[in-house]
């Protein structure tokens, strides 16, 4: 094919060869020139300087540059043959063995001392060594006859930046260098799709200029102008989808729903037992205003675990009711729903039971909508829903099947948002003859570039105060492989609470016996770690052994809905002393006697998912203790992370280092949408000026073309960086 016909759409089998690009296809999602021209490099090495071997995680599918060190052969013990292994440093006093069997004696030729290398494969560790067995390596710089072929792409940089690629086993790093040669070499850049006045005011490389450079850098300086234009397009790209959005939600009209004196609302307010944090009065207010409003609210609503939220958004409910409509609140799992339900009558009192004999006047029903409801239940539930006699609708997914009809939808509360898929929010939003208001609740703090670029079209309330009588909750890692005797210790710990009248906590990772179990098992020995701890084989341990005598009760997510309704009731009346679950327990589980958690195999779970799940103690006057057990060794980024999380009780910083610590496009919604996303190198916490920057252009530019018109190729390149299901997505609605 001559270079004038290939262009970023020229499938890579016409351009590399058609095994090359099956295995790029295949391990790495890669189909076009324009997909390789975006797979850019994760870091980029020189010789000479270290890749800190010492900080890679067992498991992990590494690339590292290191000298050959020394080489050993041994011959094997379970089987015939020589075994060669091969030492490597990084020049920080890290080293690693590369381990070679079945008689790969031959390769001591090559992998002499002082030679350099990058190196490929999956990081294991035995008798306290890491090492990779059998791996992918290229050695650099010396002209030997036989050389490794690869090395004539990776010697070029030898001296300069050595760009080093997120790989698979199949396909290594050089052969993902030698394919993008040939694709700078042989396809013409494409288009430049930002206005030059932007490229001007923003001081940004051509786009041609900058894929070349990301790639083959003849500078650092290159490459970091390089890094920040395709940066630039990736933030310009979201903030011109969620400007663009955030004015048609405006321009559409909603029904208002102003506050009524006298009313509901006023009425659950001279009735609530304690007062209202200045934060949730100021966010009353806020959301207040805009139900009162013509146009559909869209407001996010966040705060701490225990922050009270439920209670600002049960009084925007009623201000919602009082003005005629209904509201609906969409929870995520059945437990959750269930405990909104007793929680919320429990508030609302004779408020919230017309028909009653102990009702008020203008008094609403509150129903619950759930899939486990009986055929009757069911039925007398949906037509209270659609005459309107319920003001007030809980529920799970149930609430958007075909047949579940209201009467006037005027709010949608979305609890623990990111829970939910755009199609399932739809759903609910169809329900209604004209938009409805929508409050999006989360109990994950989100740092405040996160909150411009993912929720850009939504108003952002936030609750940083915590009401009266929440007690401290404090946290520490028992790391169980070093010393086992602090594990003995959390349990007589967890014994001593229970003794005191209190109840805990015992969460794991996996469910255990069951459908599905077995593959998750193997799906971790892949790691070459053990399967992670699963509550049906933790429970009878603990009954058996540490916590022999006491009370204990299992709930997760395979048990039947009446079944995990009957366990929370139980350990919420005090008739259970310990509850063995798995994360079904993480958001909105509310029993105030429960004053300690211990958390399994802790390294498992996120740092959000670990404070979340830490919310679920000292919820009453008893201080709460939450123990994070892990086998993880220290100076591993698994035990920083859980070092960090028993460090501080600040959501806001943990939520930092949790965005640190995960992969960009999954904060931007890349896995809610499942499509290919060509958000790579964009740092919601590093680059937060470039975004406000990119925030400013794109609401100057839809100001003057709202629909793009006069900028197709900039159109064009934004659907290709942001696909419409992940415009829905981070329209957060």
């Amino acid at each position: 094919m001559s270079s004038d016909q290939a262009t970023v759409d020229t499938p890579l089998s016409k351009l590399v060869g058609a095994k090359t690009a099956k295995a790029l296809a295949t391990h790495l999602d890669l189909h076009t020139a324009g997909d390789l021209l975006y797979h850019v490099p994760r870091r980029y090495d020189e010789r000479g300087e270290h890749t800190d071997i010492r900080s890679l995680d067992v498991g992990e599918q590494a690339t590292v540059l290191a000298q050959v060190q020394r080489t050993a052969v041994r011959p094997m013990r379970q089987r015939r043959g020589n075994l060669l292994e091969v030492t490597v440093g990084d020049g920080s006093g890290g080293a690693l063995t590369l381990t070679f069997f079945g008689n790969q004696v031959w390769r001591e030729r090559d992998l002499r001392p002082g030679r350099w290398g990058l190196f490929a494969g999956k990081v294991t560790e035995f008798r306290g060594r890491r090492q990779l067995n059998g791996p992918e390596y290229v050695l650099l710089g010396t002209g030997d006859e036989g050389e490794v072929a690869a090395s004539e792409e990776v010697e070029e940089f030898a001296g300069a930046l050595i760009p080093v690629y997120p790989a698979a086993a199949a396909v290594p790093t050089w052969v993902i260098a030698r394919c993008v040669r040939v694709v700078l070499d042989t396809v013409d850049p494409p288009a430049d799709p930002v206005p030059a006045t932007v490229r001007t005011n923003r001081n940004l490389i051509g786009l041609g200029t900058a894929l070349r450079e990301i790639h083959r850098p003849s500078s650092k300086e290159a490459l970091y102008r390089a890094r920040r234009r395709l940066k630039w397009d990736e933030a310009f790209a979201v903030q011109l989808t969620l400007v663009q959005r955030k004015q048609q939600a405006a321009d559409r009209p909603a029904r208002p729903r102003p506050a009524v004196a006298g009313g509901l609302r006023d009425a659950f307010d001279a009735r609530l037992p304690y007062q209202l944090t200045v934060g949730q009065r100021d966010v009353g207010i806020e959301i207040a205003t805009d139900l009162a409003t013509a146009h559909p609210m869209h407001r996010l609503l966040q705060g701490e675990v225990g922050s009270g939220k439920t209670v600002v958004a049960l009084r925007a409910m009623l201000q919602v009711v009082d003005a005629g409509g209904q509201a609906a609140l969409l929870a995520p799992t059945e437990v959750l729903a269930a405990q909104h339900h007793r929680g919320i009558l429990d508030l609302l009192g004779p408020l919230g039971r017309a028909g009653e004999l102990d009702a008020v006047e203008h008094a609403t029903r509150v129903e619950l909508v759930t899939g486990s409801l009986g055929a009757a239940a069911r039925r007398r539930a949906l037509g209270e829903v659609r005459s309107g006699a319920a003001g007030i609708v809980l529920g799970t997914h149930a609430l958007l099947y075909e047949g579940v009809d209201f009467a006037d939808l005027g709010l949608v509360v979305v609890d623990e948002q990111h829970r939910f898929g755009v199609e399932q929010r739809d759903a609910l939003r169809a329900k209604a003859e004209q938009p409805p208001h929508v409050l999006v609740m989360t109990a994950t703090p989100i740092p405040r570039t996160v909150a411009m670029t993912v929720y850009g079209d939504l108003e952002v309330s936030t609750l940083s105060q915590l009401p009266r009588g929440r007690s401290p909750i404090a946290s520490h890692v028992v790391p169980a492989a070093e010393k086992p005797a602090f594990l003995d210790r959390a349990w007589r710990r967890l014994r001593e609470e229970v003794t005191a009248g209190h109840q805990a906590y015992v969460v794991c990772p996996r469910i255990g016996d069951g459908p599905g179990s077995d593959e998750e098992a193997a799906q971790e020995d892949d790691t070459g770690r053990r399967p992670p701890l699963a509550v049906t084989e933790v429970a009878p341990l603990l009954a058996e052994g540490p916590l022999h005598g006491l009370r204990i009760g299992v709930l997760h997510g395979r048990l039947a809905a009446d079944e995990k309704d009957a366990v929370m009731r139980s350990f919420a009346a005090g008739d259970l002393d310990v509850l063995v679950a798995t994360t079904v327990v993480e958001v909105g589980v509310d029993v105030p006697n429960a004053t300690v958690m211990i958390v399994l195999d802790a390294d498992r779970f996120g740092v959000s998912q670990l404070h979340q799940l830490r919310g679920r103690v000292g919820r009453g006057a008893a201080p709460g203790l939450c123990l994070l057990v892990t086998e993880a060794t220290e100076g591993t980024s698994a035990r920083e992370r859980l070092d960090a999380v028993g460090s501080t009780t600040d959501g806001f910083k943990l939520a930092e280092l949790d965005l640190e610590q995960r992969r960009e496009g999954d904060v931007l919604g890349a896995t809610q949408s499942g499509r290919r996303s060509h958000l790579r190198l964009l740092s919601l916490l590093r680059d937060a000026d470039l975004i406000r920057d990119a925030r400013a252009e794109a609401i100057d530019l839809v100001e003057q073309d709202p629909e793009l018109a006069r900028h197709p190729a900039l159109a064009a390149s934004v659907a290709a960086l942001v696909d419409a299901d992940r415009a829905e997505y981070l329209e957060k609605g």
